[in-house]
């Protein structure tokens, strides 16, 4: 493969590696090639960064490479920070929201197991967003981090506590309490829109 190729994988799998990031042996993995010709990959990478007008830059700790923004434009990221950001949420975070709303303190494989998909972007977002906050850990192996919805989450939806919110049928399926949930926000979202 040549090396233009190699640069834009290796650049789209920083990308999608996020704050996680990646190392010399990931990438040697994944693009079949040896941890050397990684590295030169990721030389080049660098000097594109630093040698061109880009917005981004190579940054590697402890041996974990990620992209990450330009110091320079950090007045630009703080006026992105204090924009409003869009009300509307996506299907996986609304589902992910009430399963938290509902079941907390939970973690984030309790959330997956009822929710059937991974839910790091969904969890990731309602935390962006100060709707879901870390809680501790739980007891047992891993001590997997445990989340609970926040203060914002009771303002957002204009509750003054969780006893609030709608209660759920008895015998109950884990699978209807998504759906009962889920119409719960959407209505909400929808009162919120007109």
């Amino acid at each position: 493969m040549e090396i233009n190729a190699l640069k834009a994988i290796t650049e789209g799998l920083l990308f999608a590696s996020g704050d996680e990031g990646v190392t010399i042996r990931q990438l040697a993995g994944i693009l079949e090639i040896t941890e050397e010709a990684v590295e030169h990959v990721l030389e080049e990478l660098e000097y594109d960064y630093e040698n061109t007008d880009r917005g981004m830059l190579l940054m590697r700790s402890h041996n974990v490479f990620h992209l990450t923004t330009k110091p320079e434009h950090s007045p630009y990221f703080k006026k992105l920070l204090q924009t409003p950001q869009s009300s509307k949420m996506s299907q996986a975070a609304l589902e992910t929201l009430a399963i938290i709303a509902y079941r907390q303190p939970i973690t984030r494989a309790e959330i997956e197991e009822i929710r059937g998909v991974n839910s790091d972007r969904p969890v990731q977002t309602l935390m962006t967003r100060s709707l879901v906050e870390e809680a501790g850990r739980k007891e047992g192996a891993g001590r997997p981090v445990l989340f609970v919805t926040t203060k914002d989450f009771l303002t957002y939806f204009g509750l003054t506590s969780l006893n609030e919110l709608p209660p759920l049928p008895e015998d109950i399926s884990e699978q209807e309490v998504e759906q009962e949930a889920d119409l719960f926000f959407e209505n909400f979202y929808e009162q919120a829109d007109e």
